[in-house]
């Protein structure tokens, strides 16, 4: 890790400065405001203006009230109008982050949500709210065009590489079929792997690229949370920015991932050597004949190549249809050595601190972050939809 010119100075774990709006507007999220909240969401991203249903309701609190890491000056926030209604919101998912040798609050920006034309002006509040508190950390893993404009308007940058989302197909007619069903609500309930099988075995056949192999010595062997904590740990140090995550910490976004059932079952795989020594480990969901939804890829530096070809040999041996993830920068050139990868948008990966060091290695790519510390493990982005 280079030396940086103006180093993160701080005593304590720091907390995000409290908000401060003149107008007394713009405050913390209570749990009184979730029915509210919760009828914006609907209609901000359901299209839909209804009352929310209890489902979501209780994930709104258990998220976002309830996790270890919550205090009001790192939670979310809402506005109210002249008449008290609550107008727009901002969810906010405080996260322990490493960074440039101290530990830091980060926050977790997710859905803004605005009431309509109404609601542009609340908005334009909270988005200041945030800039005045002058933040450690600030990112969101899926900004639309519109928000990143903000982001940088307001200080903040995007980083392009975690913005792109990686896809390798190993069963092409289902993988097709996964896309589809990705686009079109209507097909998700459909089961056509009987169908597709068939086709899917002819397209392996003749074409090689849709089998992977396997780098030889590499092995999996399946983890529980405590392997994959020591294992994350030790494949992150050498960033200058990565995830801090306590026990508790960690236990709960494992256990919130989980319960993202639509994604499939939630997994942990160790890689292993020839030796039996560990150099890398991954984390997904997914269910056998559809995709693989991928979280966070680890290794030790320099091994990326074999952690990489072994996961898709592994994950095409173990009978999904494909397999997608969040591009991350030291993965990308095993990543473009794979056959039958393609990369696509996902969503501008935003960022914005008040420390220059902190941006500087963010730009230089001396960060890891995605996965389990991002939203991708979120049901607000595959559920109540």
């Amino acid at each position: 890790m280079n030396p940086s010119p103006n180093p993160v100075r701080l005593e304590e774990p720091s907390p995000v400065r409290p908000l401060r709006e003149p107008s007394r507007c713009v405050r913390p999220m209570e749990a009184a405001d979730l029915p509210a909240v919760g009828r914006l969401f609907n209609k901000a991203f359901r299209r839909k203006n209804e009352e929310p249903q209890q489902d979501l309701l209780g994930y709104l609190d258990h998220v976002f009230l309830q996790n270890p890491g919550y205090a009001p000056e790192h939670g979310s926030i809402v506005h109210k109008d002249g008449t008290g209604r609550i107008d727009s919101a901002l969810l906010s998912l405080p996260m322990s982050f490493h960074a440039m040798g101290h530990r830091i609050t980060a926050r977790l920006l997710c859905a803004f949500m605005a009431d309509g034309r109404a609601g542009f002006a609340g908005a334009a509040k909270l988005a200041r709210a945030i800039r005045l508190s002058q933040p450690d950390l600030c990112f969101s893993d899926n900004a639309s065009p519109v928000s990143a404009d903000h982001w940088i308007t307001g200080g903040g940058f995007m980083l392009p590489i975690q913005s792109l989302e990686w896809r390798r197909t190993f069963r092409p007619f289902q993988g097709g079929f996964e896309r589809l069903r990705e686009t079109m609500p209507a097909f998700r309930h459909l089961r056509l792997t009987p169908l597709l099988k068939p086709a899917d075995l002819v397209a392996r056949r003749l074409f090689g690229a849709f089998v992977p192999p396997g780098p030889p010595g590499m092995a999996s062997i399946e983890a529980g949370l405590d392997e994959f904590l020591a294992c994350a740990r030790q494949m992150t140090e050498r960033f200058a920015i990565r995830p801090d995550w306590s026990c508790e910490e960690f236990a709960w976004l494992m256990d919130t991932a989980a319960l993202n059932t639509s994604l499939g079952q939630l997994r942990c795989r160790i890689v292993v050597n020839a030796q039996g020594a560990t150099v890398g480990c991954y984390l997904f969901s997914g269910r056998p004949g559809e995709m693989a939804h991928v979280l966070n890829v680890l290794c030790l530096e320099g091994r990326e190549f074999d952690v990489v070809g072994h996961m898709f040999a592994d994950l095409a041996a173990s009978g999904y249809a494909a397999a997608r993830g969040m591009a991350q920068p030291f993965l990308m050139n095993a990543l473009m050595r794979q056959r039958q990868m393609n990369f696509r948008h996902r969503g501008y990966f935003c960022m914005v601190t008040q420390h220059r060091d902190i941006r500087e290695a963010a730009l230089r790519n001396d960060i890891f972050i995605g996965g389990l510390a991002s939203e991708s493990w979120s049901r607000l982005l595959t559920d109540f939809r």
